[in-house]
């Protein structure tokens, strides 16, 4: 078995895979079944003075492909009762990392963070709706909570980098990237309403589609600072997770994926990155923490592509030549035609190979 094992801000998680804060955390019994599933550790809904009341519904499904959209606010159960009763509970039960995830002001955090830890939360992880909240916020926690602290970062920030280097300064250990994207609308087409609750029916987005915004801002921020990165969003199987890491991240923190497919996403999950990592030789997941950080760079490079293509393994499903907009390609009894003069290097038709028969191997 590969080494799974990934220790952050001096915590040991005994896999990648964390619940971030959401449905599946909402209080102790909800986090005991993700841990119980195989999950490290859990962030827990997010703990405020004041508890929330939420719109009916939402959640909803945002497509058929598994995004969803949600106008859901923070908890709704009182400090006190995960004071004294969730996370003493999950303490004593044992079976994971606690992250309690605080916010949104400072003062909020001032009031809480102290108590969350002496309760026995391992971590925190800040978060709030205001960039310009998140130091200050980070600061109070550092100053009195004794336990390490994540900050909490969105991708709708326009100075997201700034905060980061903010809340770094304000003392965090590290970064938790990202929350979800929005606002987003989603209209059910049947009774012409929004399928959320809310002002304009509008929310927040999660899920597959906004991986690549997620997996941007971890590899934006591995680059410029060395420290530990929670990634979250739109992880939904074993080879995200891989794709996390290589990008920067420690670990990974999921939701909506074991939210839609239930808790055994989790052990499926775990057990197809051990096998992935098997298969490519690989003995730890730490081993590809950063790995295509090397391979980004700020120029362009325009060479024509070279492609490479296995016919054992091609099944002749046609899908790259029904993509090809510039008529290049053609595949006739496991022969490849390219057309050169034709095929404008776009790379579109390797990347929706379902095989990998078909593949860039470098540049002209």
């Amino acid at each position: 078995m590969a080494d799974l094992q990934a220790r952050i801000a001096g915590v040991v998680f005994r896999n990648p895979l964390i619940i971030s804060s959401g449905p599946l955390t909402f209080n102790a019994e909800a986090i005991l079944k993700a841990w119980r599933q195989g999950a490290s550790g859990a962030v827990t809904k997010t703990i405020t003075l004041h508890p929330a009341v939420n719109p009916t519904p939402h959640i909803a499904r945002a497509d058929a492909v598994g995004n969803l959209l949600n106008s859901e606010k923070w908890s709704d159960l009182p400090a006190e009762q995960w004071l004294h009763e969730e996370i003493p509970a999950l303490r004593d039960a044992g079976g994971g990392v606690i992250i309690a995830s605080v916010g949104h002001t400072a003062a909020d955090v001032q009031v809480l963070a102290a108590p969350l830890a002496e309760a026995g939360a391992h971590m925190l992880e800040v978060v709030s709706y205001q960039s310009a909240d998140m130091a200050p916020a980070v600061r109070v926690a550092k100053a009195s909570a004794g336990v390490p602290v994540f900050a909490k970062v969105s991708a709708n920030w326009p100075d997201l980098l700034e905060t980061v280097e903010a809340c770094l300064r304000a003392g965090a250990d590290g970064i938790t990237a990202i929350d979800s994207i929005g606002p987003a609308l989603a209209i059910d087409i049947e009774t012409r309403r929004p399928r959320l609750a809310g002002p304009w029916g509008f929310g927040w987005l999660s899920g597959a589609a906004i991986k690549p915004i997620a997996i941007r801002v971890v590899a934006e921020i591995a680059l410029r600072w060395d420290v530990p990165i929670l990634g979250v969003g739109g992880i939904a199987k074993a080879e995200d997770i891989v794709e996390m890491v290589m990008a920067g991240a420690t670990a990974v923190q999921a939701h909506t994926a074991p939210l839609l497919h239930g808790p055994g996403w989790i052990g499926k999950t775990l057990k197809r990155l051990d096998e992935w990592l098997e298969s490519h030789g690989i003995a730890s997941l730490s081993e590809l923490r950063g790995a295509a950080l090397p391979y980004l760079s700020a120029g362009e490079d325009s060479r024509p592509l070279e492609f490479a293509y296995n016919p054992e393994t091609c099944t002749e499903c046609g899908r790259c030549v029904a993509v090809c907009a510039y008529g290049a390609l053609g595949v006739d009894d496991k022969r490849m035609m390219r057309d050169r003069t034709l095929c404008r290097s776009c790379g579109l038709c390797a990347s929706v190979c379902p095989t990998g028969a078909l593949r860039i191997s470098g540049k002209a």
